[in-house]
């Protein structure tokens, strides 16, 4: 896998860049049995405001520098309310009225809006082979998170004996359920994964993803002390324990490598891997929670692993069709070219000599 990113250097760097989304799949897995008994604001707060404390604390130990003029803290403060507030709040929001699949499926969604902001904004190239790995990892994600009696009927038109007699389970209304506010977290995602190349113009992105954090979380702790009630009344001592690995693992550590890897490389590339997000998720919800996984959905992980390699090789893809066409059209005209202009020049020469002497007489 081509790695366009400064943790290159690294003989880890492929482990690395997937680390984010193995902690994003398995916070999830965890934190499937603590939203029965909690509340979803005051669990995104949760998930920000220690992160972001821990972040900065880490990066305080490694030297980096604190955010320094207005600029600075005016792209973070943006960046904490639509990557942080918006994104957490109707993350969380979503999970209660949405179901896991077709939940994640739209979170997971985002790199379409990613790679298409970042072609208009950073002229980043997709090619080809890049559309085709993301309209790819749009349908193994599908095949992944959406129940296999919607992809049936769905598709009951064109075969019609794949058709299934239940469909109970399909939504009635779109804003009824919580789907339009999962396609909101993931546009505030995709925009957040934008800001971050602003952001790290003015401040490093270490710090300024943990001040983020701080910023983005204290709104909703507020909004949560205000209109929810009770939040920590029923929570268990494993509650806790998957929160916590929710905040370390899933937010803090999660959150600062895809953000310092967002601020040094190609968007749409780092932004593709997060459909391996449902993959983990899928895979550990199967060992822990003995969940099981239908046909389609192993179908939609080999296809969804394919997507990935697509648009992280769509490059060196396109050069190797390139270099084809180049080795057939440059290579074979320049013999003739080289016969031709030499037969001309010697030509020249010798009508030059023939004509001397008939002129001096």
């Amino acid at each position: 896998m081509q790695l366009p990113l400064r943790a290159s250097q690294f003989p880890s760097a492929p482990l690395l860049l997937i680390a984010p989304f193995f902690f994003w799949g398995t916070a999830m897995v965890a934190m499937k049995g603590v939203i029965p008994h909690t509340t979803p604001l005051f669990m995104a707060g949760v998930r920000l405001l220690p992160a972001g404390v821990l972040i900065l604390i880490v990066a305080a130990f490694m030297g980096r520098p604190q955010p320094q003029g207005w600029k600075a803290w005016l792209w973070i403060t943006l960046f904490a309310l639509v990557d942080g507030t918006l994104f957490q709040g109707f993350l969380g929001e979503g999970l209660v009225k949405t179901g896991a699949g077709l939940g994640s499926v739209m979170i997971d969604s985002q790199p379409l809006a990613v790679a298409l902001m970042s072609w208009w904004l950073f002229q980043e190239k997709i090619g080809l082979w890049g559309w085709l790995g993301l309209l790819l990892g749009v349908t193994g994600i599908s095949l992944i998170g959406l129940p296999d009696e919607w992809i049936f009927n769905s598709i009951s038109g064109f075969i019609p004996f794949l058709s299934h007699s239940s469909t109970n389970d399909i939504p009635v209304s779109f804003f009824a359920t919580g789907e339009w506010l999962m396609l909101l977290a993931a546009l505030s995602m995709a925009l957040g994964t934008i800001l971050i190349k602003f952001v790290c113009r003015y401040a490093d992105p270490v710090t300024a993803t943990g001040w983020h954090m701080i910023i983005g979380g204290l709104p909703l702790w507020g909004l949560s002390f205000f209109t929810e009630s009770d939040p920590v009344v029923n929570l268990i001592p494993a509650d806790w324990i998957a929160l916590g690995y929710a905040t370390v693992f899933g937010s803090a550590i999660a959150y600062g490598l895809f953000f310092y890897f967002a601020s040094a490389g190609n968007l749409t590339s780092l932004s593709s891997l997060t459909f391996l997000t449902p993959v983990f998720a899928l895979i550990f919800g199967h060992l822990l929670l003995n969940e099981v996984l239908s046909p389609l959905q192993w179908i939609g992980v080999a296809i969804t692993l394919i997507s990935i390699y697509l648009i992280n090789q769509r490059e060196k893809l396109a050069g190797a069709s390139q270099q084809v066409v180049e080795v057939d059209t440059n290579t074979t005209p320049q013999p003739a070219i080289l016969a031709t202009s030499e037969r001309g020049l010697q030509t020249v020469n010798l009508t030059v000599r023939e004509s001397e002497p008939e002129v001096l007489p």
